[in-house]
């Protein structure tokens, strides 16, 4: 999987991805910013190394009880979020405070050639990690080729 960092420039051939990006919220400090992506990135290698428990443990506690185990999470990642479980490429956006929420977008392409866009909600916790409280990802019109 390739990961690709992007800030106010979007990479060469993904330009077109722009319009269904969320509008602009208010920017997320840096440190702050770097942290969410981190927890982002380590969830997606945890998939690409098939580690359900690595990979729930970024997982939100009301997302851990809602699947109850690590497997049934995998699971579900596996069959209703493919291109999340293994992206060919990444390219990450940067997060945004919208209507008080966190939210890291990504442009994620799929073994097609299929440009997704994956927005996570995230969730600051007591001790101040963030965990990734829900994805819903959309098609983009974007292809890869």
């Amino acid at each position: 999987m390739k990961i690709i960092l992007c800030g106010w420039v979007l990479c060469a051939g993904l330009a077109a991805l722009a319009a269904v990006t969320p509008a602009a919220g208010k920017e997320v400090p840096a440190p702050e910013a770097r942290a969410i992506r981190a927890v982002v990135e380590a969830q997606l290698e945890a998939f690409a190394k098939d580690d359900a428990d690595k990979a729930f443990s970024y997982a939100a506690p009301s997302i851990q009880q809602m699947f109850g185990s690590p497997g049934n999470f995998m699971r579900m990642v596996r069959i209703g979020y493919p291109v999340v479980y293994r992206p060919v490429s990444v390219v990450f956006l940067r997060p945004e405070l919208l209507d008080g929420d966190v939210l890291q977008s990504a442009h994620m392409t799929d073994e097609a050639g299929q440009v997704w866009v994956a927005h996570y909600r995230m969730q600051r916790q007591t001790d101040k990690t963030w965990r990734i409280g829900g994805c819903q990802v959309e098609k983009s019109a974007a292809r890869v080729t």
